[in-house]
């Protein structure tokens, strides 16, 4: 945290004493520590680096879409005072939209890869106490050199090789509950949480014997990529009472051939994308020379889905396994 934020809490409650001298002692006597203060300094480890707060943040710059629903679920997205990067708003309810509308956004503008382009002196101007969400040209060292703390999704750190969960989003939610001092808040939203995923779980019931793949498709055609043990979509298929075909496979996502699907002939194909016209999605890979022989495509069992319903681990990854237990209705 910055001095010039030190020294603005530290007249805060300087001028909070001075109210309540004048208006007479309190029974037992007031503490100098203001309410928004306790529990702090809070470190927490982010992508292996201790990051301290001093105090909870109250402007957030946020890079990326993923910590939407952690702040929407704890009631702080409004200490957001600028956000850049895209947030499509099928990932939100109307409350969350509202919020969102809010913000300020400094700029949508990505490269050919969906990577966000923005420059440091923009994120700087707006003199963040927070960042959220780590861009090619704005690393974590580089907000550190001005002061400035970052946080990533822990399954977007660079390099890392944990295998993602469930558990995972609840213990994320309970990290950004400790930051931003809502720790109760933290626990109710991680309970609602639980409370969706058992029922989830209990319709699904045993595996279904059936099998999935979760890809994403090249719109135009080109590469198709798919999805390991190392991703997200691993445990929301089995979640969904779904074998993924590529459980033997310990990478997050890697590319892959239509002789390679035809050979592996999941049941059921998820198609993420990041934006843009869902058939032109499913175009992508039904179009693809050979694709037709595939059982899902020839059962019409395609579904596509925006990439945050599945990765990396949030609140969204819950709502994205509803609604592909919705669609498949997948049964003992």
């Amino acid at each position: 945290m910055t001095t010039t934020r030190t020294a603005a809490l530290a007249v805060a409650a300087a001028t909070a004493l001075l109210v309540a001298g004048c208006g007479g002692a309190s029974a037992g006597g007031d503490s100098a520590t203001t309410a928004a203060d306790e529990g702090y300094p809070v470190t927490v480890t982010n992508c292996g680096v201790d990051v301290t707060f001093d105090a909870a943040p109250e402007r957030v710059v946020l890079l990326k879409s993923a910590a939407v629903p952690y702040l929407h679920a704890l009631g702080v997205l409004d200490r957001v005072t600028a956000r850049a990067g895209q947030y499509p708003a099928e990932y939100y309810d109307e409350a969350t939209l509202a919020e969102l509308d809010r913000i300020p956004l400094l700029t949508d503008k990505t490269d050919t890869s969906g990577h966000l382009q923005i420059s440091k002196e923009v994120v700087i101007s707006q003199q963040p106490d927070l960042v959220l969400g780590e861009v090619d040209n704005l690393s974590r060292d580089t907000l550190s050199a001005v002061d400035i703390p970052l946080l990533e999704e822990p399954a977007m750190c660079p390099g890392t090789t944990a295998v993602p969960s469930f558990d995972d989003i609840y213990a994320q939610m309970r990290t950004y509950g400790e930051v931003f001092g809502r720790p109760d808040e933290a626990e109710a939203a991680v309970a609602a949480l639980e409370e969706r995923m058992a029922q989830v779980e209990q319709q699904a019931g045993v595996a279904s014997g059936r099998t999935a793949a979760v890809l994403y498709p090249t719109v135009g055609g080109g590469v198709t990529y798919a999805y390991g043990t190392a991703s997200m979509a691993h445990p929301q298929l089995e979640a969904a009472g779904f074998r993924n075909v590529f459980d033997d496979v310990p990478e997050r996502v890697f590319e892959v051939t239509v002789e390679e699907l035809l050979g592996r002939d999941p049941d059921v194909l998820i198609l993420l994308y990041s934006d843009g016209d869902p058939a032109a999605v499913e175009q992508g890979l039904t179009g693809l020379p050979g694709a037709e022989n595939l059982t899902a495509v020839r059962n019409g069992d395609v579904m596509t889905q925006l990439f945050n319903f599945t990765e990396p681990p949030t609140p969204l990854s819950i709502d994205g396994l509803e609604r592909i237990a919705q669609r498949f209705g997948a049964t003992s």
